[in-house]
């Protein structure tokens, strides 16, 4: 029998080898823009470690409260990516840039909160942690930077994933690029004091993030606006659109700031063990993360495109089988990059301390992540296919009751009630990815996330209801 099936039909490779091309395709300037941001976080850790323990520690623990604007513009750029890719793919044009400009809007709005908090509660909100007073000191000043540029977060995050989802990945990427290469360097001059700039040390790491943040709005809101643009920025009229958008994004948002709350028991979880742990942490997640993460999410995103697009065209078996050819490109890529992580951590953690006892607890957790980035990558590939049909609440549920049940409590129990300590929660990062993992994979096969998908199109005039 030859290459292809019966009736001049592709095979299962070929089909396999067609999606993968296709989402790497649209992955790659996902990915590209991800190492940019992942390598700005990492240039900021770097510089930061130049000053102190205490201040990893500090940007480690305001990046937990700047996640919550960080959350928001996720979970409302879910459902832009979901309707904007859904109704590319049926044509409904006039449906997609409503909902776009909805999500935008929303975005803005829902960051000004931030913005106070940043004012008036930083320093309260650092020290609570329980966090050293070094740490409180360099913690506040850096939190109370970054919200005050939340509502510009939110706007840049929905209008990247509201492009992302009409199949433009390239503007996001250059935009967010140039961001990032602004990012890093503002770090590096303005912390250092390098080029005859002052050495504002984590003030400048700060400000960097900052502007960063507000060139990328107004870039990609430039970008929609434009008449060059297919898609453009629209007069909100329809509130069956804006009902749908928020029934979509609520989810995300939900299991964002869940994931955001538990972080803080679980940091002082790691505080409970020593100032040392709770640094290792940081730097042996963004070892992951440089590594691992773009691509990761190159493939959620590419995963909800192709997913979406497919629903919207009426395809629904289609669409089912792109999102396990995507699962598998991941496993084969980033799985095979977090084993060889775990085999090397020793060499990549040294790039970023030379304290011991850091440095040694490092690399347990940069070994954690790494034999988890399997379970992870397929993960977070099946999350973003059924985040393209619409379907955010089994993710949802899959990530909150992993993080309570094994990130936090059996972390807890291990590494103090136990007496494992760091040890005790690498393991609980291990349990709550392969827990997620088996919950949104049976979601997948067992959810009639294509029909749901096909009712919301039908509601909002994308599709007819047959």
């Amino acid at each position: 029998m030859g290459a292809s099936g019966s009736g001049g039909e592709p095979s299962g490779r070929e089909r396999v080898l067609s999606v993968w091309k296709r989402v790497l395709a649209l992955a790659w300037p996902i990915m590209a823009e991800q190492t940019t941001r992942t390598l700005m976080r990492t240039v900021d850790i770097i510089v930061t470690g130049l000053f102190s323990p205490a201040a990893i520690a500090a940007i480690g623990l305001a990046d937990l409260y700047a996640r919550l604007p960080l959350r928001i513009g996720l979970g409302l750029g879910g459902g832009a990516i979901a309707l904007s890719s859904q109704d590319t793919g049926s044509g409904a044009t006039e449906t997609r840039d409503e909902a776009i400009t909805q999500a935008i809007l929303l975005g803005a709005i829902a960051g000004v909160p931030f913005v106070l908090f940043g004012i008036l509660l930083s320093e309260y909100a650092i020290a609570v942690l329980g966090a050293e007073s070094a740490v409180v000191t360099y913690g506040s000043v850096y939190l109370a930077i970054i919200m005050a540029t939340a509502p510009a977060r939110h706007v840049g995050i929905i209008a990247a994933r509201a492009l992302q989802g009409t199949g433009d990945t390239i503007s996001p990427m250059v935009v967010n690029v140039l961001a990032n290469v602004l990012n890093v360097t503002g770090s590096v001059v303005l912390g250092l004091g390098l080029l005859g700039a002052p050495r504002l040390e984590v003030v400048g790491v700060g400000l960097a993030t900052a502007g960063a943040n507000v060139f990328t709005a107004l870039a990609l809101l430039g970008i929609l606006a434009g008449p060059w643009r297919a898609s453009s920025l629209v007069r909100p009229t329809d509130w069956i659109i804006a009902k749908q958008l928020l029934a979509v994004s609520a989810p995300r948002i939900a299991e964002g700031l869940i994931a955001t709350a538990i972080e803080f028991p679980f940091n002082s979880i790691l505080l409970l063990i020593s100032t040392e742990a709770n640094a290792a942490y940081q730097i042996g997640r963004r070892v992951y993360q440089q590594i691992s993460s773009p691509l990761s999410r190159g493939y959620h995103v590419a995963a909800s495109i192709v997913v979406g697009q497919h629903l919207g065209e009426g395809n629904p078996d289609t669409a089912r089988f792109d999102g396990w050819a995507i699962a598998g490109l991941g496993l084969a890529t980033v799985g095979v990059i977090g084993l060889f992580l775990a085999v090397f951590a020793p060499q990549f953690v040294r790039i970023f301390t030379d304290d011991p006892e850091t440095a040694d607890h490092a690399v347990t957790f940069a070994r954690a992540y790494g034999l988890s980035a399997p379970f992870l990558v397929v993960y977070v590939a099946i999350a973003g296919a059924l985040q393209g049909a619409s379907e955010t609440i089994y993710p949802l549920l899959a990530r909150s009751s992993g993080l309570f049940l094994f990130y936090l409590c059996f972390s807890y129990v291990a590494a103090i009630s136990l007496d494992w300590g760091v040890f005790g929660v690498a393991a609980g990062v291990f349990l709550y990815y392969l827990w997620a993992l088996c919950v949104v994979s049976w979601a997948y096969l067992e959810r009639d996330w294509a029909a749901k998908a096909a009712r919301m199109m039908a509601e909002r005039g994308s599709r007819s209801s047959e």
